[in-house]
């Protein structure tokens, strides 16, 4: 060989190696291939349209994509052999997919009556409306009916999700409940080997050590296909060995993926080791890599010819067909023609779904990202346990007899009510459990409702958010805690390129209802630095559908928390719910000892009279003289200066966003228009921060008054008094009042 490896190439590879292979005589196709292996000539043979099908899916995207009507080349040539992994599962076993897994797709699919897996994959190339799980948004491995939940990860950032789907089905057992996974399942997530080494993957085998150290159940089978390369990059030898085959608490196999029978044998081990056992097992496929990564890539900018015709000698396609001829199941001959039926057959629906309709419109492509059903949230908000299980729940004194509560009083008793009112609820998070968290938000929780719904998790944010992804796909209703808002960051990649896009890329089908809180922003009298104090929700606001609630008051709080966890349950929604620490305990508005920012919890009777709809404003005051929009701490912050303004005779009125998203657009407007004058005070950075977002909606929007921002600096927040010279002041916005004030 003196060039690339193409499709050409593989392809008349394997003609040429099969048909000079020599007929045998013909054996029972219901015996083991050979007598090392539980493989039938059947099954392998099933195994064989599954690995062909899957090539020659590769060859047509390359072929659409030459012809202007695919945009997706990423092959499974050489990891044909995760078909055994899928014979050796149910298909009722929730599976998230490397992005090579063509094979294990076709195979679980010929489980299936009805299932149509050519025409799947080859909608997804096309970016076809029609295909069944994205929509023609992505090309994704994902079928709802088939349990494959749709993965776009390239870098192993599916595996906690995959942990906490695990992490689920035995939760929901454990519980009394049901959950979207048939009884006794296991969860398969396959990845590719330079992937294990991605913070994301090593984060996530290591909490299923963890956890299976505390012989705490989870049904996880982790497959690690290993070609060699990542792209270009060779993966030391014997690495992912090296990194997992010693693991405490994970059960490590290995086998040969180009060898359907061996990988076959222990993929029936891993499968049933799991199953039986409830416990992780690492399965190392060793794979090869044929084809370039993908049709753009030039594979030899860095691969030796050699390397490549090496790789071509253990085809895994031929490997199988070398299998069934010399166990006399079927001819050489009879093996070909039914590879050339194979590709006649995915030629054919090629050329079919390259005329079908693609996403025409915005609104079209948007639709599943952030469904909105306002009178269903509305009439869940309303929900509430009956008496005698909220006074069991909050021990003989309900809180709507306690005088008035704090910021923090406020959200722990309405996270009591909604635990004692949904059993499917769950919260969890670093020290929520026995400790009651750092600020004593979720104190009493564990001993309400146990350690089943109530408990901590190790000190990971990407295995938190993981569970929450897991538990929340399969039918539970997490709400998880990142203690900081600085702890995000370690791992926002679970909500962005996770949870964020699960319901755009399923079209729906699948969705990963969470209510992630997080305490966060500054103004701690100058404890803790920078990551106690962190003020940066730029990165938050810019993920489609994704709902950010900021409450600054009490009973604010309270109203929003059970909206947010009622428009998880009706629609699945991602939310976000920003606690503002240093209002946590805060009693007094104007003056010590005014008790001004303290609320009575609301009783259930008047929940529905209380409710606090999605993108819905707060204003406080009616002054025609400005208008202060705010959130946060600045809405304290803002009733502090306004109640100054006051005096000199100057009219404010002060509108709490309380969202963050959406933005409640058609109250800003309106209460801007109310006074001509608008200033928006943002305790977030100057740049890429809320105020850029809110001034943008007043002018987008058609207001012509006057506008003014003050904002916290372009800076991170320093330990001690050198705070304050960064973060947004009262006198600051006393200033820029007065300023916009006097502008003409």
């Amino acid at each position: 060989m003196s060039g690339p490896v193409g499709p050409a190439e593989v392809d008349a590879h394997f003609r040429r190696v099969v048909g000079a292979l020599r007929a045998q005589p013909t054996r029972d196709p219901r015996e083991p291939l050979r007598s090392d292996t539980h493989l039938t000539g059947a099954e392998a043979l099933k195994l064989f349209d599954a690995q062909a099908g899957s090539r020659h899916l590769d060859f047509a995207a390359r072929s659409m994509q030459a012809r202007g009507q695919g945009f997706y080349t990423i092959g499974s040539s050489g990891h044909e052999g995760n078909a055994a992994v899928a014979a050796a599962l149910r298909p009722g076993d929730p599976a998230l997919l490397h992005y090579r897994s063509g094979a294990f797709y076709l195979s679980r699919a010929a489980q299936v009556s009805g299932a149509d897996p050519i025409r799947d994959v080859l909608r997804g190339v096309a970016a076809a409306s029609t295909e069944p799980i994205s929509g023609g948004r992505h090309k994704v491995f994902g079928n709802h009916d088939l349990a494959v939940i749709p993965q776009t990860s390239t870098i192993g950032s599916h595996l906690p999700r995959a942990l906490g789907v695990a992490f689920a089905i035995e939760r929901a057992k454990r519980l009394g409940l049901e959950s979207a996974w048939l009884p006794g399942s296991v969860v398969v997530c396959s990845f590719g080997d330079a992937s294990a080494n991605h913070s994301t993957v090593t984060g996530a085998v290591g909490a299923a050590c963890h956890l299976a150290h505390q012989k705490l159940p989870l049904p996880l089978l982790f497959v690690c296909e290993d070609n060699g390369l990542g792209i270009s990059v060779r993966s030391p030898r014997d690495w992912i060995h090296a990194a997992y085959g010693n693991r405490p608490g994970l059960c490590y196999l290995t086998a040969d993926g180009t060898d359907l029978a061996a990988a076959y044998d222990v993929a029936l081990e891993a499968a049933g080791h799991v199953r039986q056992e409830r416990r992780p097992v690492f399965l190392h496929l060793r794979t090869v890599r044929l084809m370039a990564h993908a049709g753009s890539d030039v594979e030899t900018a860095y691969r030796a010819f050699g390397d490549m015709e090496a790789d071509l000698e253990r085809d895994p396609l031929v490997g199988t067909a070398r299998l069934l001829a010399s166990a006399g199941v079927v001819s050489p001959e009879a093996l070909l023609t039914r590879y050339e039926a194979i590709g006649a057959e995915v030629s054919c629906v090629a050329d079919e779904v390259a005329t079908e309709g693609h996403l025409s419109s915005a609104a079209e492509v948007m639709a599943p990202l952030a469904p909105r059903h306002a009178d269903r949230i509305a009439a869940e908000v309303s929900r509430s346990a009956e008496r005698p299980d909220r006074l069991a729940a909050f021990g003989g004194r309900l809180p709507e007899d306690e005088p008035p509560l704090t910021l923090a009083q406020s959200i722990n008793r309405t996270l009591v009510d909604e635990l004692a009112l949904r059993p499917e609820m769950l919260v969890f998070g670093e020290d929520v459990a026995v400790k009651g968290g750092v600020y004593g938000v979720t104190r009493g929780l564990r001993r309400a409702f146990g350690t089943a719904r109530v408990f901590d998790t190790i000190l990971d944010e990407q295995s938190v958010l993981g569970i929450a992804l897991g538990t929340g796909v399969s039918g539970l209703l997490p709400v998880p805690e990142i203690q900081y808002l600085a702890y995000l960051h370690n791992a926002e990649d679970q909500i962005r390129g996770e949870a964020a896009t699960l319901s755009f890329f399923s079209a729906g089908q699948y969705t990963n209802p969470m209510v992630v809180r997080i305490a966060g922003l500054g103004y701690q009298k100058g404890f803790g630095g920078h990551f106690h104090n962190d003020n940066a929700l730029g990165a938050l606001r810019d993920i489609p559908g994704l709902v950010i609630a900021a409450p600054a008051r009490p009973d604010d709080a309270s109203a929003m928390l059970r909206t947010c966890l009622a428009a998880a349950r009706v629609d699945g929604a991602v939310c976000v719910f920003i606690e503002p620490i240093a209002l946590y305990h805060t009693r007094d508005l104007h003056a010590d000892g005014d008790e001004r920012w303290l609320a009575p919890y609301v009783p259930p009777g008047r929940w529905t009279e209380h409710h606090v709809p999605l993108g819905a404003a707060r204003t406080h005051g009616a002054g025609d003289d400005l208008t202060i929009v705010t959130f946060g701490n600045g809405v304290r912050m803002s009733l502090r200066v306004a109640g100054e303004l006051a005096v000199s005779g100057v009219g404010c009125r002060v509108v709490d966003l309380r969202w963050l998203a959406p933005l409640p657009v058609d109250d800003l407007l309106r209460e801007a228009s109310a006074t001509g004058r608008v200033l928006v005070v943002d305790e977030t950075r100057r740049t890429g921060g809320v105020s850029e977002g809110v001034v943008t909606a007043l002018v987008g929007a058609g207001f012509r008054g006057r506008i003014a921002r003050v904002a916290s600096e372009d800076s991170f927040i320093p330990l001690g008094d050198a705070a304050n010279l960064v973060l947004l002041s009262e006198d600051t916005i006393l200033h820029a009042a007065h300023a916009l004030l006097t502008r003409p």
